[in-house]
C-alpha cells in the first residue's frame, strides 16, 4: 500500500510549485513566517531554482529575524541563516554532482561554510556543463546559427527544477543565454573551447567576474581576437590564465598577453598562466617581444608554464633569460615536454669553474620555488649547466628531473652541488624517476642526502633499473627524515625485501611509500607488515604488482588491527593471487572515513589469461 503524504509533504510540495513558477509574491511572504523548524525542512526538499528564488527574494529584515537565532554558534543571526542556506547547497551540489565534491561529510558547520560558497559553486559547475553541451553542438559541421540559441537539454534543466513539467520553467531556461542570463554572475572560472571566441560570448558573459580561464583550440586570428576580448572584458578580475591545445605564433601570443593589462592598477594582473599541449609556431626566436617580455617580468605572475610546446631550446633560453634580467617573483616555473636539450649551453660564464655562483648576484629568480623540467631528454652537459642555474634560485624547493636520460654522470655531477648548497639551498622534493640511473649512481647520491642539514621531504627514484643491490643504501635513507618515497618498478625483488626488512631497526618518520611492481612476493608483504609497525606517521602504502601470495592478507590484517586507524591506504591491486571472493569480508572492518583501507583488484573474469608480469 503506497504511503499516505502528510499534509506538511502535500504544503511543501505546493511551495516548492509556486517558487518554481515565479508566482510567489504572496506566498513568500507566508514561506518567510515560518517556525524555524518548518523553515530548515523547506530548505532541505527545495530543487535550485526554487531555492535560488527563495534566498534572492528574502527581505533583508529577515536575514536577521530574531526567529532564526539558534545560539549554536557566535556569528550573529545572519550568518546562521547564510549557514542554513549554504548546507541546502552543498547538499544540492554533492547529490548532482556525486564525486566531484572533494568535501568531507559535515563535522563541522562553520568550517565547511567558511571553505566554500557552495550556491555559487553549485551555479558555476552548471553553467560550465550548459557550455560543454553547446559546445558539442556548436563543433559540429553542420552547425550554422547563434551560440547563445543553442538548446539546453531537457536533463540539466530538470536538475535544477524538479522531475514534473512545471509551467514556464521549460522555455525560460531552455537557451544557453537563458542561463548564462540567470547565472552567469557565479562564474569565477570556466573552460571553454575556441567556438565561444567570439564577440557574442562577451554578451553571454557580461555578468560574469571571471578569476580564471581554460581556453582550448585556438589556432587562427579570429579565435585570437574573440579571445582577446574576453580577457579585456576581464582583466580587472581574471588572476589564471590557461591555453590547450593551441597553435599559437608570437604575435597571437603577443595579443593575449596585451589584453591581460590592467588599466585601472596600469600593470598585469594574472598570477598564473599556462600554455599546455600546444604549438607555439615561433620556437626558434632569438628575442621577446616588448609586451611578452613586459608580461612574462610582470611582479604579479606566480607561476609560468610552458608544458609540452615544442618550444626549443632557443625559446626556452629566452623564457630563462627573461625571468632573470628582470628579477621575476616567480615561485614555478614548467618547461616539461619540451625536448630543450642544449638550452642553457654556453648561458653561464666559464669563470665559475663549474661551482655554483655566488648568491650574492644581481639577477636571479629569488622567488623561484618550484621547477620541472620533466621530459626534456636532458644529458649529462645540460645538468652540469643547471648546476650552474641552480646559484640563481636561492629558495629552491622542489626540482622535477624526471624522464631525461642523464644516467649516473649526469647525477653525479648534481652531487657536489648538493653537498655545497645545503647552506642555501633548502629541497624538500626531488623527481629522479626513470633517469636511465643505476644502483651506483642512487648509491652515491643518497649517501649524500642523508647528510643534508635541511633533509628532503620527498624523493622519487621510480622507474629506473636498481636492482636489488639497492636495498642496503635505500633502508639506510628510510631512516633519514624523508616523509614520501617512490621506489616503483626499480627491481627490488623478494632479496631486496628481504634486506629491506633487515634494515628497519629503527623508527622510521614516512608518511607515504611507493613500491609497486617490484616482485617482492611474500617478502614484499613482509616489509609492509614491518614498516606498518615501525613507522608511526604512516597514513599511504602503495604495493601493488609484488606478486604477493595469499597468505599476505592475514600478516597484513594482523599488522592492520594492531594499529587500527592509523593507515588510511593500502593499495594491493595487481597481486592476482589476493583476488579472492572471500576476502572482502574479511577487509571490509578496516576503513577510513566509510572507505575502505585495503584496495584488491576487482575479480577476473573466469576465460581470463593470466600474466604474472606487472
Amino acid at each position: 500500500m503506497a504511503k499516505v503524504s502528510s499534509l506538511i509533504d502535500l504544503c511543501m510540495d505546493v511551495v516548492k510549485i509556486q517558487l518554481l513558477s515565479g508566482h510567489n509574491d504572496a506566498i513568500l511572504r507566508d514561506v518567510y513566517e515560518l517556525p524555524a523548524e518548518l523553515f530548515d525542512c523547506l530548505l532541505e526538499r527545495l530543487p535550485a531554482l526554487a531555492l535560488q528564488n527563495l534566498q534572492l527574494q528574502m527581505p533583508q529584515e529577515k536575514w536577521e529575524d530574531d526567529a532564526f537565532h539558534y545560539n549554536l554558534f557566535g556569528n550573529g543571526r545572519k550568518r546562521m541563516r547564510y549557514e542554513k542556506f549554504n548546507i541546502a547547497w552543498m547538499a544540492l551540489y554533492q547529490s548532482r554532482w556525486h564525486g566531484l565534491s572533494e568535501q568531507s561529510p559535515i563535522v563541522n558547520v562553520s568550517v565547511i561554510n567558511s571553505m566554500c560558497d557552495w550556491q555559487q559553486k553549485y551555479w558555476e559547475t552548471h553553467l560550465q556543463q550548459c557550455f560543454d553541451s553547446a559546445a558539442e553542438r556548436a563543433l559540429l559541421p553542420s552547425f550554422d546559427g547563434c551560440i547563445s540559441e543553442i538548446k539546453i537539454p531537457e536533463a540539466m534543466i530538470k536538475a535544477i527544477s524538479c522531475d514534473r513539467q512545471i509551467d514556464g520553467v521549460a522555455h525560460c531556461y531552455s537557451q544557453l543565454y537563458d542561463h548564462c542570463l540567470q547565472f552567469g554572475c557565479y562564474a569565477r572560472s570556466l573552460r571553454l573551447q575556441n567556438v565561444f571566441c567570439t564577440a557574442e560570448t562577451l554578451n553571454l558573459l557580461r555578468n560574469s567576474e571571471l578569476q580564471g580561464l581554460i581556453v582550448k583550440r585556438i589556432c587562427n586570428e579570429m579565435q585570437v581576437d574573440g579571445l582577446c576580448r574576453i580577457l579585456v572584458q576581464n582583466s580587472e578580475t581574471l588572476t589564471s590564465l590557461e591555453l590547450a591545445n593551441c597553435k599559437l605564433s608570437s604575435p597571437f601570443i603577443d595579443a593575449i598577453c596585451g589584453s591581460l593589462f590592467r588599466k585601472a592598477t596600469q600593470a598585469f594582473g594574472v598570477m598564473h598562466f599556462a600554455v599546455k599541449a600546444s604549438k607555439l609556431a615561433d620556437e626558434n626566436l632569438t628575442f621577446f617581444s616588448d609586451m611578452l617580455a613586459l608580461f612574462l617580468s610582470g611582479r604579479s605572475l606566480s607561476s609560468l608554464s610552458f608544458c609540452d610546446c615544442h618550444i626549443g631550446r632557443s625559446y626556452a633560453k629566452l623564457v630563462f633569460k627573461t625571468l632573470l634580467d628582470a628579477s621575476s617573483n616567480l615561485s614555478s616555473l614548467d618547461l616539461s615536454e619540451n625536448n630543450i636539450s642544449g638550452w642553457l649551453s654556453d648561458f653561464f660564464s666559464k669563470s665559475s669553474g663549474g661551482h655554483c655562483f655566488s648568491l650574492q648576484i644581481t639577477k636571479s629568480l629569488q622567488s623561484l620555488r618550484v621547477l620541472n623540467l620533466r621530459g626534456n631528454n636532458l644529458l649529462k652537459t645540460d645538468v652540469e649547466d643547471l648546476k650552474s642555474a641552480f646559484g640563481y634560485m636561492p629558495v629552491l624547493e622542489s626540482l622535477d628531473l624526471s624522464d631525461n636520460p642523464f644516467g649516473d654522470e649526469g647525477i653525479r655531477s648534481l652531487i657536489p652541488y648538493f653537498a655545497q648548497a645545503i647552506e642555501h639551498f633548502p629541497f624538500a622534493n626531488l623527481n629522479l624517476k626513470n633517469c636511465k640511473l643505476s644502483c651506483d649512481g642512487i648509491t652515491d647520491l643518497l649517501e649524500v642526502l642523508s647528510t643534508l642539514r635541511n633533509p628532503l621531504t620527498s624523493l622519487s627514484i621510480a622507474d629506473n633499473d636498481l636492482g636489488s643491490r639497492v636495498a642496503a643504501p635505500l633502508g639506510k635513507f628510510l631512516h633519514s627524515s624523508i616523509k614520501s618515497l617512490d621506489a616503483r618498478d626499480v627491481g627490488l625483488g623478494s632479496s631486496g625485501f628481504l634486506e629491506l626488512q633487515k634494515c628497519l631497526r629503527e623508527v622510521v618518520n614516512l608518511v607515504s611509500i611507493n613500491i609497486s611492481e617490484n616482485r617482492g612476493g611474500i617478502h614484499a608483504a613482509e616489509f609492509v607488515v614491518k614498516l606498518i609497525s615501525q613507522a608511526p606517521q604512516l597514513i599511504s602504502v602503495k604495493a601493488g604488482y609484488n606478486l604477493m601470495p595469499l597468505e599476505s592478507i592475514t600478516l597484513i590484517c594482523s599488522a592492520l588491527k594492531v594499529t587500527r586507524g592509523k593507515l588510511q591506504h593500502l593499495d594491493l591491486r595487481g597481486n592476482q593471487k589476493l583476488c579472492q571472493p572471500d576476502l572482502a569480508s574479511v577487509l571490509a572492518e578496516f576503513q577510513h572515513n566509510g572507505k575502505p583501507v585495503v584496495l584488491l583488484s576487482p575479480l577476473p573474469a573466469s576465460d581470463a589469461l593470466y600474466d604474472d608480469d606487472p
